[in-house]
């Protein structure tokens, strides 16, 4: 974390790893969700490293906006951020079949997997003994889904945990938002797949809404 940065006097929980003295890789999905996260753990002085992985997000201009909002606020906090591939190729052919699944069911899973599977690896690889996810902060998400998968992904290495903590808890959900208005970060519409895309937009249709329009929307 940067000498110089102050953190906003949130009462937030004190945080302590699942692992004595390893370092954190934090799976990142977006800049709204990771921002209270971060700053909790920059507050609790664990050594993080932010890891982007998240082919699901589509077109790739959204996916640009999403990463760069996401190292944005990386650079303030002078957190290391790695850039993981954006390999959606292999997103859309794990997800094939699975296309009309609704929203928290089984594409979900599957996108989860795939992300933490890329993350427990990257983990293994570069000597991370912990790896987490911002994923599980929203109330949109299912959080059992969410660790479910991150438990998997974690059991196919010995030296690599999964760390399950509910990021939710003591005001966790409504610091994500207060962050997000202070920092103004992006305001994404809908989850990130071309899926999630098109079923939100039939939603907007069907209750006379309008669609949505990409790369406009930021807290204030």
């Amino acid at each position: 974390m940067s000498d110089h940065l102050k953190l906003d006097n949130f009462a937030r929980p004190v945080l302590s790893m699942p692992k004595e003295n390893s370092n954190l890789l934090l799976h990142s999905c977006c800049a709204p969700c990771a921002g209270e996260i971060m700053e909790a753990l920059a507050a609790s002085n664990i050594n993080t490293t932010v890891y982007f992985y998240n082919p699901n997000i589509h077109p790739t201009e959204e996916y640009e906006i999403r990463k760069n909002e996401n190292k944005r606020f990386c650079d303030k906090l002078g957190f290391e951020c790695i850039d993981g591939d954006y390999d959606k190729d292999n997103w859309f052919e794990r997800i094939k079949g699975l296309e009309d699944e609704p929203e928290r069911g089984k594409r979900c899973t599957q996108c989860f997997d795939m992300r933490f599977e890329r993350s427990a690896l990257f983990a293994q690889e570069n000597g991370f003994g912990v790896y987490a996810t911002t994923l599980g902060i929203s109330r949109w998400k299912d959080m059992e889904q969410i660790n479910s998968s991150g438990l998997r992904a974690a059991k196919r290495y010995e030296d690599v945990s999964y760390w399950d903590f509910n990021w939710r808890k003591q005001g966790g959900s409504s610091r994500m938002v207060e962050i997000s208005k202070r920092e103004e970060f992006y305001q994404q519409e809908y989850c990130g797949c071309v899926y999630s895309l098109r079923d939100t937009n039939r939603w907007r249709r069907k209750n006379n809404k309008d669609r949505i329009i990409r790369g406009v929307k930021f807290y204030s």
